[in-house]
């Protein structure tokens, strides 16, 4: 196989092929007679974690754009492939007169992969994406066709998976109804209100996003993106913050083409995610990083980061501070917590993220979760130890994938 790489290009995978089956009878055939794989999503993992020294089976041919709808166990829901992507679905979901409560910042990401890895967008009262599924079904590595709800026992287990009990076929998510939404920009917010005000500011609309390169020398965050259902803006003038008069990317001064329209009333799913489906997202090659903190913990975190300002800087494109609502899913970074998750989009030097990584991990509590998804020096040890239900978790793999067909080096090193 000619050499494939991830979306940020950071990861070379070690498969041997790419195989793309075009029914389920044919990726449990896939499964049966394969020792070694993974599921291969929209790429956008920026660790080994979705990496194997077998075969990646990727369920593009599956993706499926059309909206079924579905009553799950009291929820009205939508019923979702694995490998389709949220901004193939969403704009027919709004048609319908149905909305999701939140996506993330990117509408290109599958929501199985997603989803698995505990993906979020931003909002004091919205848990991550992950939190969306009333349902899943996945053909396990024992070969079981499996359908799981909210009532069954082992599905707060099943659903931040990270791919480690089988293939993930459909999703149903949650839906409520259709909703507009207007998304405004801010300078001049000031970071010592910020932090000495942290609940009223994120409270501040729907979903909250702080950017930063933890440097501004006039001691403001750099911009606030705010995403609102209210038909004005949040008034943030005791924070020091104005709206902008102009549309603005994310990483202040690009070109502002890629990101969704703001100061207008939009549907839902225009608003909420930070890029457009029809540009390429974000920077292009780039390497992220997310921790994500107890809420009560959060203030002294960014202080942390910004004490380590001079070191990030040189290396950084933005930061991002956003919000979630705890949940229950037991390898969740907002597990049992309300969180708040500080991620980093990063120049493409891995070596000297990694490198500054374990001076931000040390600064941070003991209590920080790693993003699935993206790069962090922690080890598997500290890592389990930051979950209560590790141990369950790894007894649920053992038992869908006995023969440890999912399993690969990343997984194999949390003892799967």
């Amino acid at each position: 196989m000619a050499a494939e790489k991830n979306w940020a290009k950071n990861v070379t995978y070690s498969a041997s092929e790419i195989v793309q089956p075009a029914s389920l009878d044919e990726l449990a055939e896939v499964i049966s007679s394969t020792p070694k794989l993974r599921m291969l999503g929209s790429r956008h993992t920026f660790s080994r974690l979705g990496d194997t020294d077998g075969i990646l089976v990727s369920l593009e041919k599956l993706a499926d754009p059309n909206v079924e709808l579905v009553q799950t166990g009291g929820h009205q829901a939508v019923r979702v492939a694995a490998g389709t992507r949220y901004g193939d679905f969403v704009e027919q979901l709004d048609g319908q007169g149905f909305a999701l409560a939140n996506l993330a910042s990117l509408p290109h990401i599958s929501v199985g992969g997603a989803v698995q890895t505990g993906t979020h967008g931003s909002g004091d009262k919205i848990a991550n994406l992950s939190s969306q599924v009333v349902a899943v079904e996945l053909i396990t590595g024992a070969g079981e066709q499996l359908r799981l709800t909210r009532e069954d026992p082992e599905f707060a287990g099943a659903i931040v998976s990270l791919g480690a009990l089988g293939a993930v076929t459909h999703l149903e998510l949650a839906i409520e109804p259709s909703y507009q939404m207007t998304q405004t920009v801010y300078d001049g917010v000031r970071w010592a209100d910020v932090l000495e005000r942290f609940d009223e500011f994120t409270s501040s609309g729907d979903s909250v996003s702080i950017l930063s390169t933890w440097v501004e020398e006039d001691q403001n965050v750099q911009q606030v993106f705010i995403k609102h259902r209210s038909e004005t803006s949040p008034d943030l003038s005791g924070f020091g913050g104005k709206a902008a008069t102009e549309q603005r990317h994310t990483v202040l001064g690009d070109d502002p083409a890629p990101v969704t329209t703001q100061g207008k009333a939009g549907p839902w799913h225009a608003r909420l995610p930070h890029f457009r489906l029809d540009h390429t997202p974000s920077s292009g090659e780039e390497i992220q990083t997310e921790y994500l903190v107890p809420r009560e913990e959060a203030p002294a975190a960014l202080a942390a980061y910004r004490k380590l300002g001079e070191q990030i800087a040189p290396n950084l494109f933005v930061a991002e501070v956003r919000t979630m609502a705890g949940d229950d899913l037991w390898l969740s970074p907002a597990e049992g917590r309300d969180t708040v998750g500080i991620h980093c989009t990063w120049k493409p030097d891995e070596a000297k993220v990694r490198e500054l990584l374990p001076k931000i991990e040390a600064a941070l509590p003991d209590t920080a979760r790693p993003h699935w998804g993206k790069v962090f020096e922690l080890s598997p040890d500290q890592v389990k130890a930051r979950y209560s239900r590790w141990d369950d978790f790894a007894e649920l793999a053992a038992k869908h994938d006995p023969q440890r067909r999912f399993v690969n080096a990343y997984l194999e090193a949390y003892g799967l």
